[in-house]
């Protein structure tokens, strides 16, 4: 199967140069000198005010000491902010599978270090810092997925589960590795931005989901917004999988009817919603 993560974008930069230079990578990496390439990855970053944009950039602050679940926190505000939601106690909770009460706990803590913006009953959002730290959590997970995928065989069924478990702990020696050795990728196997190694997302085509389009339509699926196994499992039986070209023939309250090579099936807005896609051009 092709997967996103095939599109490789071939930068031409030294992507170990620019890490070097990025001042949140930098204060990292001075604290695991000579260290393994699996080190502890809760152990918090060195200042790094002497970098020349230590004015400018949020991430030249010290970075705090987190454990693997105030990272996975962080990542899941992000998440929910990329797909332009109001970020509550509520949906946290759901995707990371504990008690509301749990959530506004651990988001109060955030909050008093300088990673969230909380108001209650009003959601929280990523300060700069917290953002930068989402990214370069997101990056080492997206990075992982696909080298999962692309050189260990792994179904795209399987990447999120392993990726989670070893996104906390690699060192940047070993992302900065597995990021050349695949060609500076731009997406993973999902169609998910992978975040550079500036922490910048890189471009993407507008999308929007199959069951938002007005019919008869054509596109290109881009993006699956879930890991559910399940459902991968089952779109990929259905072949409706990234750079997939189909045909969106119906759309009403009950779920979208699409044509793809040569089958048509119906989807219910619940399994559609997933389906991101790339409208083509008439």
């Amino acid at each position: 199967m092709h997967y996103a993560g095939k599109r490789l974008a071939k930068t031409g930069v030294n992507e170990k140069k620019r890490m070097e230079d990025h001042p949140l990578k930098a204060s990292q990496e001075s604290t695991s000198s000579g260290a393994s390439s699996i080190p502890d990855a809760s152990a918090g970053a060195t200042s790094a005010a002497d970098s020349p944009n230590a004015a400018e950039n949020p991430t030249t602050h010290n970075r705090p000491r987190l454990s693997e679940a105030q990272e996975d926190y962080l990542k899941e505000i992000f998440k929910l902010r990329e797909l332009n939601q109001n970020v509550t106690m509520q949906d946290l909770a759901q995707r990371l599978e504990v008690r509301p009460a749990s959530v506004t706990g651990m988001i109060k803590k955030l909050s008093k270090m300088g990673l969230v913006d909380y108001k209650p009953y009003k959601g929280a959002q990523l300060t700069d810092l917290g953002e930068a730290i989402a990214l370069e959590v997101l990056r080492h997970h997206r990075l992982l997925e696909l080298y999962l995928a692309d050189h260990l065989n792994y179904s795209w069924d399987e990447i999120h589960e392993e990726a989670e478990r070893l996104e906390h702990v690699i060192s940047e020696k070993f992302e900065a590795a597995i990021s050349e050795l695949m060609g500076h990728p731009t997406h993973d196997p999902h169609g998910d931005p992978i975040p550079s190694v500036d922490l910048e997302i890189p471009d993407s085509p507008s999308l929007k989901a199959v069951n938002k389009f007005d019919t008869p339509a054509s596109a290109t699926i881009r993006r699956v917004m879930t890991q559910d196994r399940d459902i991968l499992n089952m779109i990929s039986r259905l072949e409706l999988t990234i750079d997939q070209e189909i045909a969106i023939t119906g759309n009403d309250k009950t779920g979208v009817r699409i044509k793809v090579s040569g089958n048509q099936y119906f989807l219910p807005h619940a399994i559609a919603r997933y389906l991101w896609a790339e409208e083509s051009k008439s």
